[in-house]
């Protein structure tokens, strides 16, 4: 399809940036505590009210697979670029300070902070990260994100199970390598006497039934040109490699990564969340292409087979997705695995990698790498978060959001865009609920597996800075209680004086 069905589009940094600086530090003008309040929680409600609702979450499905894994066991490389098509991303202004290189954010938190914002933050967030509802290893770093200098952490250091935050540092990865007007590529390939013709999957799991009609109208139309209308149809999955099974198995909540797929590999009419999968997306994408070429006055005859184009091939029609800054808004907003597996994969297509779970974990790496960001202890098993082989820090999810807040790095800008709102979209639409302070203001990523409970966004505090944040819990036994506490601790960082 050639726009997501739901895309976030609000970017919060264009207002709030935007409404006064001075001397490095963002500030809202001749305002009191009770106006600044005032104010700060409109815009928040008014941004928010623009974002287009996104269904989910997934995270909760993400635990109802692993539980179903384990019952099981029991028993910028990129060349396509356009200038035309859906807008990209909204970015910030480039009003923030740069991150500097020498930062290290994975150092001791700061203590000198000229307004004793540390010691704020320190004398609030303590006490909340010993909440029992966040298990026996809580951890948290909040980055100011003008300066890169980081007000606080608690555990920065310790490499942790992120869960799905861990699409973050895909995000990143992706868009880093790619950028974000990059389009990933179907195409139908036919042989010089076009009597054969292959669909050749580039890597795009949201290619839906409607692009796919469009694609064999276009090669029904080529191929009657030439007087053919009856021919032999194969696809290519060849872009991608290893195996097409995420380790935690079949289940609802990712299909098997193939380069050729129709929306996800759904079964149903849905486009985000759990859904029943085909075993074969690839096949049954090129058995539906087959029906729109029957349509369209082209024959196939027998069943597709897979297969590359032959030598001498030609393009006769060709499909190209949503911008990456579209899809990595997706991925985020909704917590999207399909899609987060196929960027991974994308980067590592990108860095000359091969398509595969281990190509994707080098890429990644790398990728973050030349950012300068703290990978001590990283492992990117997935590029979804439901691999529990997965680890970061607290210290390089903030950092990665600080990156991305950058304004030498307008690229990354769509992970903050895609960031879920809290109290509207995607995974944080029904939290953050009723009267919490944080509704509207707090933009922040999920992450939900059993026993880990974490999140990671971007908070403008009391002072109008930009915050990012990241807090991880391990050890957690009641879901609930955990993100509540961890709503608790983002929303804090947003009322501090």
């Amino acid at each position: 399809m050639d726009e997501p069905g739901k895309r976030p589009s609000v970017n919060p940094l264009d207002k709030l940036i935007g409404l006064a600086r001075r001397g490095g530090t963002i500030r809202l003008k001749g305002l009191n505590d009770r106006q600044f309040t005032a104010v700060s929680a409109g815009l928040g409600l008014v941004l928010a009210a623009g974002v287009v609702l996104a269904a989910g979450p997934w995270d909760s499905g993400q635990r109802k697979a692993e539980t179903d894994w384990a019952a099981a066991r029991s028993g910028t490389g990129g060349a396509h670029h356009e200038p035309a098509g859906p807008d990209t991303a909204p970015s910030a202004p480039p009003v923030l300070a740069a991150l500097s290189a020498a930062v290290d954010n994975s150092a001791p938190d700061a203590r000198t902070a000229p307004d004793g914002a540390a010691a704020a933050l320190r004398t609030a967030l303590g006490p909340l990260l010993k909440d029992p509802a966040l298990g026996t290893r809580p951890a948290g770093v909040v980055i100011d994100t003008a300066s890169g200098e980081r007000l606080y952490g608690q555990g920065a250091g310790a490499p942790m199970t992120p869960a799905s935050t861990v699409k973050i540092a895909t995000a990143v990865a992706a868009l880093s390598a790619l950028g974000p007007d990059h389009r990933i590529p179907t195409t139908v390939r036919a042989s010089a006497d076009l009597r054969g013709i292959v669909l050749v999957g580039g890597g795009d799991p949201t290619l839906d039934k409607a692009a796919l009609r469009r694609m064999a109208t276009d090669t029904a139309r080529a191929l009657k040109e030439r007087g053919v209308d009856e021919v032999r149809l194969g696809y290519d999955t060849s872009r991608y490699s290893g195996p097409a099974r995420h380790p935690i198995g079949p289940n609802e909540n990712i299909a098997p990564v193939s380069a050729l797929m129709t929306d996800e590999g759904r079964l149903d009419s849905t486009d985000s969340g759990p859904a029943p999968r085909s075993d074969d997306p690839a096949r049954d994408t090129a058995r539906t292409f087959a029906r729109f070429l029957d349509d369209a006055g082209v024959a196939t005859g027998a069943d597709p087979k897979p297969g590359r184009p032959a030598t001498g091939s030609r393009k006769v029609a060709e499909h190209r997705s949503a911008p990456l800054s579209s899809l990595v808004e997706r991925a985020l907003t909704n917590s999207d695995n399909d899609i987060a597996e196929a960027l991974a994969r994308q980067t590592a297509l990108a860095t000359g990698e091969p398509a595969d779970f281990d190509g994707g974990r080098r890429a990644v790496t790398a990728r973050l790498r030349t950012l300068h960001l703290p990978l001590t202890g990283a492992n990117f098993a997935d590029g979804s978060g439901l691999n529990r082989k997965d680890k970061v820090t607290a210290g390089l999810l903030a950092g990665l959001l600080a990156r991305a807040a950058d304004p030498d790095h307008p690229e990354l800008r769509p992970v903050l865009t895609g960031l879920p709102v809290a109290g509207f979209s995607g995974t944080l639409s029904d939290r953050f609920t009723g009267k919490s302070a944080g509704t509207g203001l707090i933009r922040a990523k999920t992450g939900t597996l059993t026993g880990v409970n974490t999140l990671a966004g971007t908070v403008v505090d009391r002072k109008g800075r930009l915050l990012a944040f990241a807090f991880l819990a391990s050890g957690t036994t009641s879901p609930s209680e955990a993100q509540s506490a961890l709503d608790t601790l983002a929303t804090t960082l947003g009322t501090i004086r």
